[in-house]
């Protein structure tokens, strides 16, 4: 089954480099570790501008299991816990669960991508659960002080801006669509679409997973 997961991650990993939203790399040419940076393309979000790194880790019965998460400087947000790892259902085990409450389908599932993860993180960063927060100190300065929180938040996206790599071109919300529309892509808003506002693409490696998929039975017989 490992083999089956770093070939599927391999094809996800490709169709992500494309992507001007995140800036991904293998961690010692290991592609159960990525390093990646989140890069907010909403000029409306408070994080626009920022350059989040990250460490994603993968178990090798990958997709059978969730990734592991950890922002490299943890974020003061309602949910994202000191140490940089995330509250977050879609990271959570499959399967429904009494005492959370959750769902098993709000939870992971072997058809979920890690650039669906990805994208259901950024979107938390702007639309965070306060009713179950990691940093409860969060979740009550959002509530109590709003304009406090917005200072926090400024903080730690100037600070995000120091891993930036030398070099590196950051993109930003025209030079994005600017690169959709050389490519021949349809024109989009950000209030058009949900996934397609991040600079991602629900599409590009669905016929590689289907590929994928076909191998597992016979990865498990071995």
């Amino acid at each position: 089954m490992a083999q089956s997961a770093e070939r599927l991650l391999m094809n996800e990993f490709k169709a992500l480099s494309k992507e001007t939203w995140t800036n991904i790399e293998l961690i010692n040419d290991n592609v159960l570790e990525w390093s990646v940076a989140l890069i907010v393309l909403n000029p409306d979000s408070l994080y626009y501008g920022g350059y989040f790194k990250a460490k994603l880790s993968f178990p090798k019965n990958y997709p059978y299991s969730p990734p592991d998460f950890k922002f490299i400087r943890p974020l003061y947000h309602p949910n994202i816990y000191p140490d940089g790892r995330l509250c977050i259902s879609i990271l959570h085990p499959p399967g429904d669960d009494e005492m959370s409450g959750e769902l098993a389908q709000e939870r992971w599932t072997p058809v979920q991508r890690v650039e669906s993860v990805l994208i259901s993180i950024l979107s938390l960063l702007d639309d965070p659960e306060v009713s179950s927060p990691a940093n409860v100190d969060a979740g009550v300065m959002l509530r109590n002080n709003p304009t406090q929180y917005k200072e926090m938040v400024t903080k730690d996206l100037e600070l995000s801006k120091q891993d930036i790599p030398a070099g590196y071109v950051m993109p930003t919300h025209e030079s994005a669509f600017q690169t959709k529309k050389d490519e021949g892509d349809f024109d989009m808003s950000w209030e058009d679409s949900d996934v397609e506002s991040f600079g991602g693409s629900e599409s590009d490696v669905d016929e590689e997973m289907d590929s994928d998929f076909e191998g597992y039975d016979d990865d498990d017989e071995e």
